[in-house]
């Protein structure tokens, strides 16, 4: 279908097209491999938070030249809330293309495209130092808004005993509360729970990003696990719930793909409610869902996590658990 393509083109790419996603998720996959040490995202995973969003919200594009894709990115558009915003999660140009004004154009275009939209701000995320972001942000008059630390887990030389004692220790101080775990996407059950916890995260610090507190419902919960089920993502995750009024009190989650080939598990959000805190439910629930990890899913290697920099407390549970520092990443923001 690209025969009579015009030399240089940017395109828009929907799940019917196949050449182009196919094309973006190959860019995707040679860039991760000489820009990022973390996790790469299955063929499945990508096509829907690339192509379409958590929650339908998502556009892509890809920079063509001569029928081969050398580039793309995603651009998410906020609607429920923070409808101000406009998101890059990926922006990528293949490693042999580079420096041709390729990130640029793409760039540019994802601008104009937020703008239709009515958009004021535009937010995307890179490596603070190691890869080629930091430099391509700055350059286009983006300003870093925050900092946040990635860090690993080797569950394969993990201390169990350690883990064993920590969550000993925490389920001492954490009289009065009762856990639920799970496996995979969430059932229909725990959907209004979700999303009293999840609306707990916008108490995360956020630096000098120009963003909004999320608004969550039982029926936005039931949409994102739709999504997650739809792109692959399998699971571990636990609730503590207060004993005497069965209320949600915290969660932490790991997603890991179903066919678990990577052997990569990526810790999702952990959060404590306000009206629960200084009961050690952080360290409680992480300590339970690793060794579940350890026991029940054995092609799950490493745990990889982000928090903000800001963070002390979690990160201190993340030192503790014997989370290592990978690297570094912004947030990069500008006004459009």
């Amino acid at each position: 279908m690209w025969d009579c393509l015009y030399s240089m083109s940017i395109l828009h790419v929907d799940r019917a097209g196949a050449a182009l996603a196919d094309g973006y998720y190959s860019v995707y996959r040679a860039a991760h491999e000489i820009d990022d040490p973390g996790p790469l995202s299955s063929s499945r995973f990508f096509r829907i938070w690339a192509l379409i969003g958590w929650e339908d919200n998502a556009e892509a594009y890809v920079h063509v030249r001569d029928g081969v894709v050398t580039g793309g990115y995603t651009l998410e558009l906020p609607e429920r809330d923070n409808a101000h915003l406009a998101l890059i999660p990926k922006l990528v140009v293949a490693p042999e293309s580079r420096r041709q004004g390729i990130g640029s154009a793409l760039l540019a275009h994802a601008v104009e495209r937020a703008r239709a939209a009515g958009r004021r701000t535009l937010v995307a995320e890179a490596a603070a130092v190691g890869g080629p972001g930091a430099t391509f942000a700055q350059a286009h008059g983006y300003t870093a808004a925050t900092t946040e630390v990635r860090q690993v887990l080797d569950l394969r030389t993990a201390d169990r005993a350690a883990f064993e004692g920590a969550r000993d220790l925490a389920a001492r101080q954490a009289d009065g509360y009762e856990l639920e775990a799970w496996r995979g996407t969430a059932p229909e059950r725990l959907h209004a729970d979700l999303a009293l916890l999840h609306a707990g995260m916008n108490d995360a610090p956020t630096g000098g990003l120009d963003i909004e507190d999320e608004v969550w419902d039982a029926a936005r919960t039931g949409e994102r696990e739709l999504r997650l089920h739809e792109a692959g993502a399998n699971g571990r995750a636990i609730i503590a719930r207060h004993t005497a009024t069965g209320a949600p009190a915290a969660l932490t989650r790991v997603f890991f793909d179903d066919d678990g080939a990577d052997g990569w598990g990526r810790q999702s959000d952990t959060v404590v409610l306000r009206p629960h805190r200084g009961h050690r439910l952080g360290m409680l629930l992480k300590t339970t869902n690793a060794l579940t990890l350890l026991d029940e899913e054995p092609a799950v290697h490493r745990v990889i996590t982000w928090n903000a920099a800001s963070n002390t407390h979690m990160r201190a549970i993340n030192d503790l658990l014997g989370f290592r520092p990978l690297d570094t990443w912004h947030e990069w923001q500008k006004a459009i």
